[in-house]
C-alpha cells in the first residue's frame, strides 16, 4: 500500500540529537550530544521508597486515568515550589501538568499561533522548540544573543518593523536563565526591557526555565514570570533536570485564558498526564527530596563544568572560544569560521566522540561554526578523553582548511 503523507509531516526533519543517539551504543563512544542529566543525580533510593508508598496508599488512583490538567495536589505543590524557588505567585488553577516540557512547547504554538504566523526566538535556541515550531508550520524569527542574553535592542527594532508591516509575532519564546544551547543568562536590565516591549507591542512572552535551579555561581536573577505585572508571561517548567526525565513531568503556568485552551488541546493529545508519575512527583515534593537533592546535583555539575572548560583550554586550537555558564548543562563553543561543525560530525564520530552542531540550534541553520557540548552526563575521565579527541579533530580540520 502506498501512503500519501501530509505535507506537514513530509516537511519535518529528524532532530540531530535523536539521530546521534543511535551512536551512543557504539563501544567506546563518548557523547556530549544529549541534554541528559547524570544518573548520579537521581535519588533512586528515595524514589523507590516513594513508589512503594504510592502503590500501597494510592495504588488504585495512581494506576487509573487522571484529570487532564494534572492532579490537584501536585499542582498545589508546584505552586509552592515556584513561589519558593522563583518568587512566582500563582494558583493551582493557573497550572497545567504536561508530559515533559516538550509537550508544552508543542502545544503553545498550536494554541497561540496559526500556520504561517511568526514566533520570535533567540538565535541560537533550543532544538526541541525549533522542532515544535516546525511541527506546527510556524515561522521563526531569531534574535541574536550575547553573554548578556537576547539583544533586546535588536528585538525592539524587529518588533517595530513587524508592526509597520502589520504582522506582529504571536509571542516571544526565551530561555533567559542558563540558555540552551549557549548557557548565557539574560541580565536584569534586559529582562525589564523585554517585559516593557511585550507590553508596549502587545506580544506575550513564553519563558522556558528548565535549568533555573541548577546555579553553580553568580547572583540569581529574577524570573520573568515573577517580574510580570500584566499576567501575560507564560512560564514553562520541568522535573526532568531536577528529579528525573524518565517520569516525563513538566508544567505550564499561565493566565486562565491560555491554560483553558491548552487543556482543550491536551484532551486530544494524551487525555491525561501519567497518573503514577504525578503521584511520585507529588510525594517527591512533599518529602522535600528535591530541595535536598539539588545541592548535590549542583556540586556534581559544577565540577564537570570546570573540568570541561579546563580540558577545552588544553586541547582546542587557539582562537576557539566557549561560554562559562553560571549553571545549567551546556557549553557553547565557537571554532574558526572556516570550519563547518555540521560537516565535521562524521570525522568526530570516527574518533568516537559526538556533539551537536551549532547550526541545529538556529531557526534556519544560519551559523555553522559552533557546537553544543553537554558536560553533565559523562564521567570525568570521559570528559578529559572526549575533549582531547574532539580537540584533535578540530585542530586537524583547521590545518586541512588552511592548507587548502
Amino acid at each position: 500500500m502506498t501512503y500519501r503523507f501530509s505535507s506537514l509531516i513530509e516537511g519535518l526533519k529528524p532532530s540531530e540529537i535523536r539521530e546521534l543517539l543511535k551512536y551512543t551504543s557504539v563501544p567506546g563512544m563518548i557523547s556530549f550530544g544529549g541534554g541528559m542529566p547524570n544518573p548520579k543525580s537521581f535519588a533512586i533510593d528515595e524514589i523507590r521508597d516513594i513508589i512503594d508508598h504510592v502503590l500501597k496508599t494510592n495504588g488504585d488512583l495512581a494506576l487509573q486515568y487522571g484529570s487532564t490538567s494534572g492532579m490537584l495536589g501536585l499542582r498545589q505543590e508546584i505552586a509552592k515550589m515556584v513561589k519558593d524557588t522563583e518568587g512566582i505567585d500563582t494558583k493551582p488553577e493557573n497550572i497545567i501538568v504536561t508530559s515533559g516540557s516538550q509537550q508544552a512547547l508543542y502545544a503553545l504554538p498550536k494554541v497561540l499561533a496559526n500556520p504561517g504566523e511568526t514566533v520570535i526566538t533567540e538565535a541560537p535556541t533550543y532544538i526541541g522548540a525549533i522542532s515544535a515550531f516546525n511541527a506546527n508550520s510556524v515561522k521563526m524569527l531569531g534574535i541574536p544573543l550575547d553573554e548578556h542574553g537576547m539583544k533586546t535592542d535588536v528585538l525592539q527594532s524587529e518588533l517595530e518593523r513587524l508592526k509597520k508591516s502589520g504582522s506582529l509575532p504571536k509571542y516571544i519564546y526565551t530561555i533567559p536563565t542558563f540558555q540552551n544551547p549557549a548557557g548565557y543568562t539574560m541580565t536584569l536590565e534586559r529582562r525589564k526591557h523585554l517585559l516593557d516591549l511585550s507590553e508596549d507591542y502587545g506580544v506575550p512572552v513564553v519563558e522556558d526555565n528548565p535549568y533555573g535551579q541548577l546555579r553553580f555561581s553568580g547572583k540569581k536573577v529574577p524570573s520573568l514570570a515573577s517580574m510580570d505585572q500584566s499576567g501575560e508571561v507564560t512560564y514553562l517548567g520541568t522535573f526532568s533536570k531536577v528529579m528525573t526525565p524518565g517520569l516525563r513531568i513538566g508544567f505550564i503556568i499561565s493566565n486562565e485564558k491560555v491554560v483553558s485552551k491548552v487543556n482543550l488541546l491536551k484532551q486530544a493529545l494524551d487525555l491525561a498526564t501519567n497518573s503514577l508519575s504525578g503521584y511520585i512527583a507529588l510525594e517527591y515534593l512533599r518529602r522535600d527530596v528535591m530541595a535536598k537533592q539539588i545541592p548535590k546535583i549542583i556540586e556534581l555539575y559544577r565540577g564537570k563544568r570546570d573540568l570541561m572548560i579546563s580540558s577545552l583550554k588544553e586541547h582546542f586550537p587557539e582562537g576557539s572560544t566557549w561560554s562559562n555558564p553560571d549553571g545549567g548543562m551546556f557549553l557553547w563553543t565557537e571554532v574558526d569560521p572556516s570550519i563547518d561543525t555540521t560537516a565535521l560530525i562524521k570525522k568526530a564520530l570516527e574518533k568516537k566522540v559526538a556533539y551537536v552542531s551549532g547550526a541545529a540550534f538556529f531557526p534556519h541553520g544560519e551559523k555553522r561554526n559552533n557546537m553544543r557540548l553537554n558536560f553533565t552526563y559523562s564521567d570525568d575521565e570521559e570528559i578529559r578523553e572526549g575533549i582531547s579527541r574532539l580537540g584533535e579533530v578540530v585542530s586537524q580540520e583547521l590545518q586541512s582548511v588552511r592548507v587548502a
